[in-house]
């Protein structure tokens, strides 16, 4: 290939090329995978590109050191995101560097995914949030990670975690105590959440004085919620009425965001009350759907990878 039509970037520092490439030219392998067309040539700070995929890689290139630079650290994951992020027109630096709250371990929650971010901004602007999405995608997570800045910034006066009590193909009447020891299992991956956003103290203490409340939806009849972070988890698991009668809790000063992914409907009937959904909300002001996909899935590779076999084998029910 000719290197007349060459692209080259300078890295400001040498001490920031080992994180560019990769412990062995790691990173360097995987772009190569990546851009099969495209040359890259490495010599001390000066990175030269060659190919059709020359632009895409030299701003990814370029991305790379703002983000090295603002102390973010480069893995496996994170590049093959950010390639997924450049492709799509989308900066990595500016969704990877995006702090939503610091975890109790000392780091900040932040979202890792293009969709992620979207998903972020849109609970920030909006009233009511849906997050519909596969399993992995931080729906649950980054919504309560949100709740807790939330708190934490005295915009709301508490926390509200609500989720149907419909189990995946088991039932809870075998399970003892009252109900919301039969439900407590189920409610498990918010504690989960929280437990990452404050130390186990604070999440006792705030639970009981109720600052922060974890009830099942049939809990939230009759009730209106003022001044609270609502979020409605495994959502597609509601009927039609339970999602009115949720909907039609939101009081002043409230944030609702309701998750759910609708390839995972355990209701009795198949009445989701997340279907259609969209359709019949269009064009009320304040609120938002985000879509999330494999693409947006954080955990092991090979959970975005059954997802994608699933979605393949059968599509996923109109949500709209």
């Amino acid at each position: 290939m000719s290197m007349t039509d060459a692209v080259v970037v300078f890295v400001p520092s040498n001490n920031l090329m080992a994180g560019l490439l990769g412990q062995g030219d790691k990173f360097l392998r995987m772009l190569e995978a990546a851009f099969p067309n495209s040359l890259v040539h490495v010599r001390g700070n000066q990175i030269t590109i060659d190919g059709p995929d020359a632009g895409l890689l030299s701003k990814l290139f370029r991305e790379w050191v703002v983000l090295l630079e603002a102390g973010e650290v480069l893995d496996e994951n994170a590049v093959l995101r950010t390639i997924d992020m450049i492709s799509a027109d989308v900066n990595p630096s500016e969704v990877l560097t995006t702090k939503i709250v610091k975890s109790s371990r000392g780091k900040y929650v932040k979202p890792k995914t293009a969709g992620q971010k979207r998903y972020s901004d849109a609970i920030a602007a909006n009233t009511i949030t849906f997050g519909v999405g596969p399993a992995g995608t931080g729906k649950s997570y980054l919504a309560v990670a949100q709740a807790v800045q939330a708190l934490q910034e005295k915009s709301v006066n508490r926390i509200i975690l609500t989720r149907p009590a419909v189990e995946a193909g088991e039932r809870l009447g075998f399970l003892p105590g009252d109900l919301m020891a039969k439900v407590d299992p189920y409610l498990r991956p918010l504690y989960d959440a929280l437990y990452d956003m404050l130390d186990t103290e604070t999440v006792l203490r705030l639970i009981e004085r109720s600052t922060i409340e974890i009830a099942p939806l049939a809990f939230m009849r009759g009730r209106t919620l003022n001044s609270s972070f609502i979020i409605l988890d495994e959502a597609q698991n509601t009927t039609p009425e339970q999602m009115k009668m949720f909907l039609t809790r939101i009081g002043f000063g409230s944030k609702a965001v309701i998750t759910g992914d609708v390839t995972q409907v355990d209701i009795a009937g198949g009445r989701s009350g997340l279907l259609g959904l969209e359709s019949l909300l269009s064009g009320i002001e304040g609120i938002a759907f985000v879509h999330l996909g494999r693409q947006d899935v954080v955990r092991h590779k090979i959970v975005s990878d059954i997802v994608a076999a699933y979605e393949k084998a059968t599509p996923p029910p109109n949500l709209r």
